[in-house]
């Protein structure tokens, strides 16, 4: 039998503002959180506003590749 495409899949949002400043991801870390994104609706990468305990704001996380 075929394998079943699922629609939802799952997907890790980064902060995009400690990668852009350069901070270690060995001492301090970046903030990473694990969200689902429906696949037919949402075909290109997802950005959301979230809190970033590193940086002490709300900054846009992306989508990273698995």
């Amino acid at each position: 039998m075929a394998k079943k495409k699922d629609a939802r899949v799952a997907v890790i949002l980064e902060c995009t503002s400690c990668i852009q400043n350069g901070v270690k991801r060995v001492s301090t870390g970046i903030s990473r959180y694990i969200t689902q994104k429906n696949r037919h609706n949402t075909p290109n990468r997802l950005e959301l506003r979230k809190f970033c305990p590193y940086c002490y704001k709300h900054t846009i996380q992306g989508e990273i590749k698995k």
